[in-house]
């Protein structure tokens, strides 16, 4: 698991996020074994606190469950689940910001879905 680590944010939350991305390129999937929080603060050199801090968040929100005595696996429908946030987070936040930006350069939807990269 690669992470490129910056100042903007906690360690504990880019660890959160980049689990998160993850799942949902599917890389991860449902059920899956997760790395052990040993494993990835060995491999990361971070604390195991805040390993296990990264993987509470994810448990709070459903996408991962503890297993006893086994580790962290993903949990049923997380790629669903994180899917739809996403979604929801993309309407609300940066969508407004682009639709803003494209019609003060003047951009019609036509040429915006035709324009390749």
């Amino acid at each position: 698991m690669q992470i490129t680590w910056h100042d903007k944010s906690p360690i504990y939350r880019q660890l959160s996020d980049r689990l998160r991305e993850l799942i949902l390129e599917e890389v991860y999937r449902d059920g899956d074994a997760l790395p052990s929080v040993r494993q990835i603060a060995a491999e990361h050199r971070i604390n195991h606190i805040t390993v296990s801090k990264a993987f509470q968040m994810l448990v709070d929100d459903g996408l991962v469950e503890k297993r006893r005595g086994l580790g962290m696996f993903v949990g049923e429908g997380a790629r669903v689940q994180l899917m739809a946030d996403e979604r929801k987070k993309f309407l609300e936040l940066d969508w407004p910001n682009f639709r803003e930006r494209a019609g003060r350069l003047g951009f019609t939807i036509d040429e915006l879905l035709q324009e390749e990269l």
